[in-house]
């Protein structure tokens, strides 16, 4: 299926990360180009050279999304080169807290909120008014199965992908009547390669991994592909209307089963 994506910019936050640079080479391959944002400039000029190999138009761009001058004169300079900004993928994140609420890190908290929360808004602020102007835009940000239902010992991470739903949701109300739809993906784990591993095996690989493919009804984990041919879909002009949807991407962990 062609998803209309050629002549369209799109740009990813986090795109150097291990979900964020398969978005990226995800888009590319269906004609978009892709501006690959990322804090580390290193790991999106990565992504960039990997883009380029197989013949896809990428540009790599540093930028720290909590500093909010840094963003808009970021958000300026992309404009300026691509004439505007069509997509926007919201998958810069951190999660790499693991702590009971009681001996929770105040600066960790802290910085999740900056980051996955606010950094988010600062930079959809600086691209969603454009998009509607322009009448055509996409949004898709990155929550988590945390985000639904909670993650033990992940309070920032659970609370900040909560607040990107209703964020999401409200952006929907906001832009469709300007031609903009926006869409959260909420995931489960996803563990490329190991994916592929039979369930006992990847319980002596990783036995918190294994736990989870076990209650999994599909009995494996999924794989960062599987959340990128969503983001391309979303992003599609096929998507047109489909707004303000909440999607996981989880094998059916999140259903009842027993």
């Amino acid at each position: 299926m062609d998803f209309g994506l050629d002549g369209r910019t799109a740009l990813v936050t986090g795109g150097g990360g291990r979900i964020g640079s398969v978005d990226c080479e995800t888009l590319a391959a269906e004609g978009a180009e892709v501006v690959v944002l990322d804090v580390d400039a290193d790991a999106a000029q990565s992504v960039v050279d990997d883009i380029e190999d197989d013949g896809g138009a990428a540009v790599a761009v540093e930028c720290d999304l909590t500093d909010r001058a840094e963003v808009s004169a970021t958000v300026e300079g992309i404009r300026d080169e691509f004439g505007g900004i069509d997509v926007l993928v919201n998958n810069a994140g951190m999660v790499d807290a693991q702590a009971k609420l009681e001996d929770y890190d105040d600066d960790i908290w802290d910085r999740d909120m900056e980051i996955n929360l606010t950094g988010t808004y600062n930079v959809t602020k600086e691209v969603f008014p454009a998009m509607c102007e322009r009448e055509w835009g996409r949004i898709v940000t990155m929550s988590s199965m945390a985000g639904w239902q909670g993650g033990y010992g992940q309070s920032s991470y659970a609370a900040t992908k909560a607040a990107l739903i209703g964020f999401g949701k409200t952006l929907a109300l906001e832009g469709a009547q300007h031609g903009v739809t926006s869409n959260v993906i909420a995931p489960s784990i996803v563990v490329g390669a190991l994916a592929d591993l039979p369930l006992e095996q990847l319980k002596e690989v990783n036995e918190y991994f294994g736990r989870i493919a076990e209650a999994t009804p599909m009995r494996q984990l999924g794989r960062e592909e599987d959340v990128a041919n969503l983001v391309a879909y979303l992003a599609s002009e096929q998507a047109s209307y489909v707004t303000g949807q909440v999607v996981g991407v989880t094998g059916g962990v999140d259903l009842f089963s027993f």
